[in-house]
Formats: C-alpha cells, sequence, structure tokens
C-alpha cells in the first residue's frame, strides 16, 4: 500500500484517468474528489463489501433451491 501525504487542493494521479483532489480536511474526516472516465466503477468501500455479502448470500439460497429441485425429482 501506497500512503502519501496531501493538504487541501493538491492532487494524486492514479495512472492516465484517475485523478483524486484533496478538498478539505477537517479533525479526522478528509473530504476528496474524484475525476474518472465513465467507465471507471468509483464506489465505497462499505457499499462494496455490502453487495459483496448479498451477492454470496443470494448464491448460497439458489444452490439451497437447486438442491431441493434435485432432491424432488
Amino acid at each position: 500500500m501506497l500512503v502519501l501525504s496531501r493538504k487541501p487542493g493538491e492532487t494524486i494521479w492514479i495512472g492516465e484517468d484517475v485523478e483524486i483532489v484533496i478538498s478539505e480536511v477537517k479533525g479526522d474526516q478528509v473530504k476528496i474528489g474524484i475525476r474518472a472516465p465513465r467507465s471507471v466503477e468509483v464506489i465505497r468501500g462499505e457499499l462494496r463489501e455490502d453487495v459483496s455479502a448479498s451477492n454470496s448470500e443470494a448464491i448460497l439460497k439458489n444452490l439451497d433451491l437447486i438442491k431441493n429441485q434435485k432432491n424432488n425429482i
């Protein structure tokens, strides 16, 4: 993991297309702006974890349904 120190107004580039802008630092909160092509998915970490957990749960339910259908045949 790369750890950088930045001040408000300073930027970080990821590749040629993604720019991270530090817009504000207040106490323990940092506000950032992200400029990226629409083809680049940008999502908060906690939402990604929630989606992953929901997907895993749905897969397990579908597997149970399939097993039950096979048992009933």
